[in-house]
């Protein structure tokens, strides 16, 4: 007699999945608008890791002036799975989908995450900025930035560094000494 537990079932559908299904990527979620900072924390909730940059800004209402923490990308909330792992992911509520081409979702370049997440802190001062793809590619050589490639701007004579998610479409800017870029290859 053989014993139950030393028979492993296998799910077909394991069985079917290439191993890119099981490694880490991280992955641009769409949400609804205005609930970036409520799918960030149910996806905390689940287990799964997310990221949710946010700036302050001051809103000016008729009676007070009040500081809110606003979303650097909105309408977006960055995610690190497996896509084995999606549907834990999308059955989170007011996430719309994750950001696709043909079908598939697009990953996310794991290095700029990274230095995005190390760099876009507090002291920084991002703020977000229109779309850019074209103009003076510049490269970052020092500071928490340090490899990101992006746009150069000037403001009110200040140089302001715009760094452009091409997936999503969206950019943001912080402001940077001209000693920490040199022109890009």
């Amino acid at each position: 007699m053989v014993a139950a537990a030393s028979i492993q079932w296998m799910n077909p559908a394991e069985l079917s999945l290439s191993p890119a299904y099981a490694e880490q990527h991280w992955y641009a979620a769409y949400t609804c608008a205005n609930h970036e900072k409520r799918v960030a924390a149910e996806l905390g909730g689940r287990g799964v890791e997310q990221y949710l940059p946010l700036y302050s800004s001051v809103r000016r209402w008729r009676d007070r002036r009040v500081r809110l923490e606003m979303p650097l990308f909105p309408g977006y909330v960055f995610v690190r799975l497996a896509l084995r792992d999606k549907v834990r992911v999308l059955q989170v509520p007011s996430l719309v989908r994750l950001v696709s081409f043909n079908g598939q979702p697009a990953a996310l370049s794991d290095d700029e995450m990274e230095v995005l997440r190390r760099g876009l802190t507090d002291q920084m001062n991002a703020q977000p900025h229109p779309y850019l793809a074209v103009g003076r590619r510049v490269r970052v050589v020092s500071g928490p930035l340090t490899g990101l490639e992006g746009i150069i701007v000037r403001k009110k004579n200040r140089v302001r560094f715009v760094i452009s998610l091409n997936l999503i479409m969206r950019s943001v800017s912080v402001e940077l000494d001209d000693a920490d870029i040199v022109p890009a290859n």
